[in-house]
């Protein structure tokens, strides 16, 4: 089943097929650079513009009536916006939850901005999901920045 929010990254990447959101830390995306006639920002390392993200962070603050969060990686801090319209997303926001935020990066300095499209709460496994976090952002760009093979 597909809703109407979950389309609109896709179709604003100017793709007709789903383009997975890319795991990332919000120092990398402060450092990034916008991508000339397309909404992506090319993060360094990587070979492709990035538009929708997968980040994960601490709960700072909450601000419910502009419909921001400020959440905080080991990298640094990152602003979530919209997250009144995200179903299920208000559990998840108060001050010192581990969150797991997909979004469409919306500006990269001075700080990030991401708008909402999911959010998760996974406080539940906090400790395992830092510890494991940088390592799965890792893993995936090494994936993604390896240059795809030609022939068998």
């Amino acid at each position: 089943m597909s809703s109407g929010v979950m389309d609109k990254p896709e179709d604003a990447a100017g793709e007709g097929k789903r383009a997975p959101p890319v795991k990332v830390l919000s120092g990398q995306l402060r450092t990034a650079t916008e991508v000339r006639g397309s909404s992506g920002w090319l993060v360094r390392d990587l070979s492709l513009p990035v538009l929708l993200v997968w980040m994960q962070g601490t709960v700072l603050e909450v601000q419910l009536e502009l419909g921001t969060v400020l959440l905080m990686d080991e990298t640094g801090t990152f602003t979530v916006q919209g997250v009144n319209s995200v179903p299920k997303g208000k559990p998840c926001l108060s001050s010192g939850k581990y969150v797991m935020v997909m979004g469409v990066v919306q500006a990269v300095s001075p700080e990030p901005v991401v708008r909402a499209v999911k959010l998760a709460d996974l406080s539940e496994h906090a400790t395992l999901h830092r510890q494991m976090w940088k390592l799965e952002v890792e893993d995936l760009q090494r994936v993604l920045a390896r240059p795809a093979s030609v022939g068998p």
